[in-house]
């Protein structure tokens, strides 16, 4: 299936799976030719008698779709994916910007931590050097610790990483 982009905007929707159904419900979209974004993040996980790493979603119950507003019945009709998010009524969705960084951050393989606290606002930083170069966000601190906040407004979630102070720059 090829988007029609004369048919409207491409735009990123943050989309709701069902529960731990995330890598089958991208696996669908992908499937029928929908541009979709899943962020991975690789875990060491104990069980009794073994360690293994295993890839588990960033943001658990989110995929990101990329589509114009005509191809919202074909995200919603795929196997694992329960609505789309609302916010003030409205379908949500996500500057072109935000996925980027989120994808920056993703490959920086960094070890990040999710958060759906209302973390304070703080000064605007943007990172000059290391693995996220060109990354803005804010700095805050959190847990005794300077970090960088990336806040995801569209699904209300942040998320936060380690960032050295000599690779940012105020804004």
């Amino acid at each position: 299936m090829a988007i029609n982009t004369d048919a409207g905007v491409l735009k990123w929707y943050p989309v709701y799976t069902h529960p731990r159904a995330e890598k089958k419900a991208f696996s669908a979209l992908v499937d029928k030719g929908i541009e979709a974004y899943l962020p991975l993040q690789k875990k060491l996980k104990q069980w009794s008698d073994r360690k293994k790493w295993v890839e588990e979603p960033l943001l658990k119950s989110y995929i990101f779709v990329r589509i114009t507003n005509n191809h919202q019945a074909d995200v919603l009709m795929s196997r694992g994916i329960a609505r789309f998010i609302y916010f003030s009524g409205k379908v949500a969705t996500m500057p072109d910007r935000q996925i980027e960084e989120l994808k920056l951050l993703m490959a920086s393989s960094l070890d990040l931590e999710v958060t759906e606290e209302d973390l304070q606002a703080g000064e605007k930083i943007k990172v000059k050097a290391g693995p996220l170069k060109g990354l803005t966000g804010e700095i805050i601190s959190y847990r005794s610790q300077k970090q960088l906040l990336l806040r995801l407004e569209g699904i209300g979630c942040s998320i936060i990483v380690n960032v050295a102070a000599a690779f940012i720059n105020r804004l």
